[in-house]
């Protein structure tokens, strides 16, 4: 039995904070782990702005409301989910994610949540567990699947290295240039090309 985990942002809808960045004008808010690759490192400098700039999880959210999924997105998860079962694994928080998990159709996410203070600014980031990814896939091959992941960043090599199956989903130049062992997908014709291979 086959599963497919495949990151979020950058793979199914666009990088939430570059949107965020883009909408205040926050230059810094840019960085994502495609230029961090330490998680902890690039939430700590993030919430720091935040808290800096006076931004509340509302003005975030706001931003998030007005996000659609990346085109041919939500018609590639329709295309894969009725061969086989999908999880969507993301260093992204419920309080992010639930109006683009809607309009995805509500395909299954693991993720991480915030606390929120009682002013609405978001107090401090809560992983589900470190190097949750890799966790994911080892649970599910724990459970006897043979995993095919799907990711973009720095945060995603160690899912795509522990799973049977590891695929580089329009990754910057630098990503694909350190893992060069990695087959690249630049479109979703060509994830589903390599993906009926593998499900076949």
């Amino acid at each position: 039995m086959q599963i497919v985990c495949t990151d979020l942002e950058g793979v199914l809808v666009p990088e939430i904070w570059i949107n965020v960045a883009q909408k205040t004008g926050i230059e810094a808010l840019k960085a994502t782990t495609r230029d961090i690759p330490d998680y902890d490192v690039l939430m700590r400098q993030r919430l720091g702005i935040l808290d800096h700039h006076g931004l509340k999880l509302k003005d975030i959210t706001d931003v998030i409301d007005t996000m659609a999924p990346l085109e041919g997105a939500l018609d590639f998860i329709n295309w894969l989910r009725p061969q086989t079962q999908v999880i969507i694994v993301s260093d992204t928080y419920a309080e992010f994610a639930r109006p683009l998990m809607a309009k995805l159709g509500w395909p299954t996410l693991l993720c991480n949540y915030l606390s929120i203070d009682g002013s609405g600014a978001i107090a401090g980031y809560h992983l589900r567990q470190k190097d949750g990814k890799r966790h994911v896939v080892k649970a599910m091959q724990n459970l006897n699947y043979e995993v095919i992941a799907m990711g973009d960043s720095y945060n995603d090599i160690t899912m795509l290295e522990t799973a049977q199956h590891g695929i580089l989903f329009r990754p910057p130049a630098n990503i694909k240039a350190e893992y060069p062992h990695f087959p690249v997908a630049e479109s979703y014709e060509q994830i589903k090309l390599e993906l009926t291979r593998l499900l076949s």
